[in-house]
């Protein structure tokens, strides 16, 4: 029989590790499961985010978040038709902060969608590359982060019309920093193991080795690191939104409608609490989801 005839049965292989993976998943479940808190942030995070899909059918008066008015019933405080109270043009607050999270996770979804790939190809081309390549790529990544992130976002923000997208493009430019230089770091690290080597000798491109080789073994910190984020950014958004660079009204951002409520404070209290407390609550949730993530890949992230 020649070698090219040859065939092995992997079918008992398949049987050997398909249990050892599934038993690998149980593991980390319990592991998650046993932490309260980190559940206790899944939780808060995905109510939220499901609250958010579902916000002109789950709302109150879905009618009530753009451009709408009811004078005849502006201030009034937290009653079983209005839970949050309803703000100086009448509308019910609780509908404003839940249409206000969709815009939040909007922002979340958009500046890491676009800052995470970014930073992580710089990153790993740098680190597997070194030499010059990784020389200029990390004092590009220095020069910016030598700059106070807010005030690069302010400085953007305000050279142009203040809108939603105008804050996340202004978020988005800053945010790729952190993550080339923790896949610089993760790449560098990783560049001399075997299984890296041994694609070398077998003639994989660099692409291959970039996406294939290294790029699964950097996941974990990156996906922990970016739940981290993921409070980080709507809490820069909120801010852009409090001094009005960000979201505009009528539409309901969260720190706009903080920004709104202030001036009735103490009186009307509501108006500017019930969204600062929103706001914490998803950055709590996000938090203690990240907590949990890096107890369980058991990784360290640069914060």
């Amino acid at each position: 029989m020649s070698i090219d005839t040859l065939s092995f049965d992997t079918s008992g292989l398949d049987r050997i590790v398909s249990p050892a993976r599934r038993e690998l998943w149980y593991r980390s479940y319990r592991r998650f499961a046993n932490q309260p808190m980190s559940v206790i942030g899944l939780v808060i995070v995905v109510t939220i985010t499901l609250a958010a899909v579902f916000a002109p059918y789950i709302a109150p008066y879905p009618e009530q978040v753009g451009s709408f008015t009811d004078f005849a019933n502006a201030y009034h405080p937290p009653s079983l038709d209005h839970p949050f109270g309803t703000d100086s043009a009448g509308r019910d607050i609780l509908t404003r902060v839940i249409f206000g999270y969709r815009i939040a996770l909007l922002l979340v979804a958009v500046v890491l969608g676009l800052g995470v790939p970014v930073g992580v190809m710089l990153g790993l081309v740098a680190g597997y590359a070194g030499g010059w390549v990784d020389t200029i790529i990390m004092r590009i990544t220095d020069t910016f982060l030598a700059l106070p992130p807010l005030v690069l976002a302010l400085a953007i923000a305000s050279a142009f019309e203040p809108t939603l997208e105008i804050a996340m493009f202004a978020i988005a430019s800053l945010w790729w920093t952190w993550y080339a230089r923790l896949a610089r770091g993760l790449a560098a690290s990783l560049s001399d193991e075997e299984y890296v080597q041994a694609a070398e000798l077998a003639g994989a491109s660099r692409t291959h080795i970039l996406f294939r080789e290294l790029l699964p073994n950097c996941l974990s910190p990156l996906l922990v690191k970016a739940t981290l984020d993921a409070g980080i950014v709507v809490l820069t958004g909120a801010s852009l939104s409090f001094i009005g660079l960000g979201v505009q009204p009528p539409r309901p951002g969260l720190g706009t409608m903080v920004a709104d409520g202030t001036q009735y404070l103490p009186a009307e209290w509501w108006i500017s609490i019930f969204p600062g407390f929103a706001i914490f609550v998803l950055v709590m949730g996000f938090n203690m989801l990240g907590d949990g993530l890096r107890d369980l890949f058991d990784v360290e992230v640069e914060q």
